[in-house]
């Protein structure tokens, strides 16, 4: 499975997951997270599934957000994990090398150990100011992720704040993708806006 391209993350608040997961692969995103920090465990279990489904249907990647508990329950593609959560070297001793694990990182050296704890990829960011997630620090900006990209070999996707406008700086300082949460759970027509955004994908070949 290739990690790149369009990487759309649930966001409950905005839209409901599965409509929302459904609107997205139809515009032609390639990898969907099941984020929820409200839902109970039996909730997540149950949108997951689903999700599963969707993905598997259109050739897309499922990732969970934080629990991995929950993506091997669903079997899913893999687990992203943040700074705060379970370690990405234990995660990998957990399932294995068939599955994929993506962690957060903001600076360089949290990147480099990523990569050598087994990561798969990493998501960088904020790129730029967003409202989506209270607790993201303050914008790391292209330039950083320009730094993080040239220090590590596994895939680098660019995360926050990002919009059709301002995408192609992300591509530029050498993202192999983007992950949005708002661009697409919050637009009125979530189908449009992912297809825009695989537009300014595809001009870069990603």
């Amino acid at each position: 499975m290739r990690l790149s391209g369009l990487y759309v993350i649930t966001e409950p608040l905005l839209r409901d997951p599965i409509e929302g997961a459904q609107l997205a692969l139809e515009g032609g995103a390639r990898i969907i997270q099941l984020r929820d920090k409200q839902a109970t465990t039996r909730q997540l279990v149950q949108t997951g599934l689903t999700l599963r489904e969707l993905t598997r249907r259109y050739g897309a990647i499922l990732i969970v957000n934080d629990r991995l508990d929950v993506a091997i329950a669903i079997e899913a593609d893999g687990v992203h994990l943040g700074q705060d959560d379970m370690p990405a070297a234990l995660a990998r001793r957990i399932v294995g090398e068939h599955f994929i694990i993506g962690v957060s990182a903001e600076t360089v050296e949290e990147a480099v150990q990523a990569e050598a704890d087994g990561a798969n990829y990493l998501g960088v960011g904020p790129m730029f100011a967003t409202t989506t997630k209270p607790d993201a620090g303050a914008p790391v900006g292209p330039e950083r992720l320009r730094l993080i990209k040239q220090a590590v070999s596994i895939p680098v996707f660019g995360i926050g704040g990002i919009t059709q406008e301002n995408a192609g700086a992300v591509l530029a300082a050498g993202a192999d993708g983007i992950c949005v949460i708002s661009a697409i759970m919050g637009a009125a027509d979530p189908k449009e806006a992912t297809q825009r955004l695989v537009a300014v994908l595809a001009k870069r070949g990603l």
